[in-house]
């Protein structure tokens, strides 16, 4: 049985909060289209939000 890859915008919201919590600009966006780049910003948001809770210690 073969393993089903996720969605592209639900991989680009993951790539944005891993981007976030190790420290990185929100300018290291890696994507150009409107969706991704929303998704990966999105990410990348609630890294910063659970960073500065506490909830991350990186």
């Amino acid at each position: 049985m073969k393993r089903q890859k996720r969605d592209k915008l639900s991989r680009a919201h993951s790539k944005g909060y891993q981007a976030g919590i190790a420290g990185r600009s929100k300018e290291n966006c890696p994507f150009q289209t409107t969706n991704s780049r929303s998704e990966w910003l999105g990410g990348w948001r609630e890294a910063m939000g659970d960073k500065s809770v506490g909830l991350v210690s990186r």
